[in-house]
């Protein structure tokens, strides 16, 4: 489970970042638990090259954790349900199981085991188990968030024919996440009634970054602020490295991350949508005065 950018907390209420699983101690969990874990995926295996990470099933273990200590904290199990029902979870995964895995031939046998069609739906069928269980410790407010366009990151780009355009293979593999996501939005609102989950179109944000940047202050959208190769983003920036000077005129910071300035706009648009397209069937501000 990830944290909201910043621009999001903010809006929510919050004055600062919410903090790690690792850190959250005593009555601070009261204010938020961050459970993201970097290169993380919905598959256990996703990002096992990277070294150590808490997969989306090891994030589910710590946030029952957590219950268990507002269980504590509060008194009793009805006091800690009221306190959770109040609270907005915001999961965003998929996008690891594409970059550090599917795409990864030579590590992951995964691309030679399912079709696109078929990997999307192992992992929404992953992603639905593992979301119903945080639900079964007390979760009421959902916030989804899709895939990004991975096929127009730096990285992909500088594997491209002219460094520029986006691979459509890496790209429609999102889409078909995206798009079952999509439906098991629907699934999870119609099956708990009494719970709203909600989906961010990332994917459909980015592509406005990409077909209109003037438009968001952005110059550049091939290639990071910092990094290494071609379109800096065949090796991500490494420590001492002098980045870019404009790094508010680029979509992408690394070879594979968004600048800040990008995720200000992302996160700015999945709290109030600019467009019926942003977030589906309401945004986060509709989504925290339920």
């Amino acid at each position: 489970m990830v944290p909201f950018p910043i621009s999001v907390a903010e809006l929510l209420g919050f004055n600062g970042y919410i903090p790690p699983y690792a850190n959250a101690r005593g009555r601070t969990i009261l204010n938020g638990v961050n459970y993201a874990s970097a290169a993380a995926g919905i598959r256990d295996e996703t990002g096992r090259q990277l070294g150590a990470r808490t997969s989306f099933g090891g994030q589910v273990t710590n946030y029952k954790n957590t219950v268990s200590q507002v269980v504590r904290i509060l008194g009793n199990e009805s006091s800690a349900a009221n306190y959770l029902r109040q609270c907005i979870y915001s999961v965003g995964l998929g996008s690891n199981d594409y970059l550090n895995n599917y795409f990864m031939p030579t590590i992951y046998p995964t691309s030679r085991q399912f079709t696109p069609e078929q990997y999307a739906s192992v992992l929404i069928q992953q992603y639905s188990r593992n979301l119903r269980e945080v639900y079964n410790y007390g979760a009421r407010k959902f916030v989804l968030n899709g895939i990004g366009q991975i096929g127009c990151s730096p990285n992909a780009l500088a594997n491209s024919r002219d460094g520029s355009t986006c691979v459509e293979r890496i790209n429609s593999a999102n889409r078909l996440f995206n798009s079952q996501l999509i439906s098991l939005v629907d699934t999870l609102n119609r099956d708990l009634p009494d719970a709203k989950f909600i989906y961010i179109n990332n994917y459909g944000i980015f592509q406005d970054f990409i077909s209109n940047p003037r438009s968001f202050g952005f110059t550049v959208t091939n290639a990071g602020c910092c990094g290494v190769g071609r379109n800096n983003g065949q090796i991500t920036c490494l420590p001492g490295q002098r980045p870019c000077q404009n790094r508010n005129e680029h979509v992408f910071w690394d070879a594979f991350h968004p600048t800040e300035a990008a995720n200000v706009i992302v996160g700015r648009r999945s709290y109030n949508a600019q467009s019926r397209s942003d977030a589906y069937p309401m945004d986060i501000n509709q989504l925290a005065q339920l």
